[in-house]
């Protein structure tokens, strides 16, 4: 799907923006695994360090540029991502898709993986995906709200805007449902100071896009802090 699609197809919106383009290691890639990619795969921490202390390369990359850490954080396998980190894995390389561990777990809204990916030394503020965004954008997208508060206090850009002209305020709406998820989202991202009035490319505001959306609380929270 190219830009000009997801900013046209309603239909189709909630598979644009960061959220919806990561690709977690297929079952055919799952199958031919060796090594450490095998082993971060099947979450085998004994065989991780078994590995690493016979000299492979804690960074090998597949053929989509995914490295064993990469394939932990996809495979949720905790105690994985935590050894490899602390072997000394590259917590900011990007994979194929330009994704790091800190956005492969925020869209996976899963918490303690995220905490992990921080305290081992994952930046929030990379900018990640062919939509030259953030694990904040995506979070905020999908309505992962103790996820985008943990990005927040983990100093995650607030206004950046991606390559399709939404910051993650922005995208809580316009990608959002309406629902207490999303809003959660969104109060988290104004009470933060996030700027409430960044419009998209054509000019229409977060106020006007939850107004036409019918999105009551979100435009009374848009409202309060003084959205134009």
């Amino acid at each position: 799907m190219n830009k000009t699609g997801c900013l046209l197809s309603a239909a189709l919106l909630l598979g644009c923006g960061e959220a919806g383009a990561q690709t977690a290691p297929s079952a055919s890639e799952l199958r031919v695994y060796a090594g450490l990619h095998a082993a971060a795969a099947r979450g085998d921490v004994a065989e991780i360090e078994r590995l690493a202390a016979a000299g492979e390369n804690i960074d090998v990359q597949d053929a989509r540029s995914r490295t064993p850490l990469h394939v932990a954080v996809f495979g949720g396998h905790h105690a994985a991502a935590r050894t490899l980190l602390r072997l000394g894995a590259n917590p900011n390389a990007l994979e194929a898709d330009r994704y790091d561990i800190v956005t492969i777990a925020a869209v996976q809204n899963d918490v303690e993986m995220l905490k992990l990916a921080l305290g081992g030394g994952g930046n929030a503020g990379n900018i990640t995906s062919r939509y030259d965004g953030t694990a904040l954008i995506a979070a905020a997208h999908l309505g992962h709200a103790d996820v985008v508060r943990l990005l927040i206090a983990a100093k995650a850009p607030l206004d950046h805007v991606n390559n399709l002209s939404w910051t993650a305020l922005m995208e809580s709406i316009v990608l959002g449902n309406g629902g207490k998820n999303h809003t959660d989202t969104l109060k988290a991202l104004v009470d933060a100071g996030a700027n409430i009035n960044i419009p998209d490319r054509a000019g229409v505001t977060p106020l006007a896009h939850a107004r036409s959306r019918g999105y009551a609380e979100m435009v009374k929270i848009l409202e309060a802090a003084g959205a134009r």
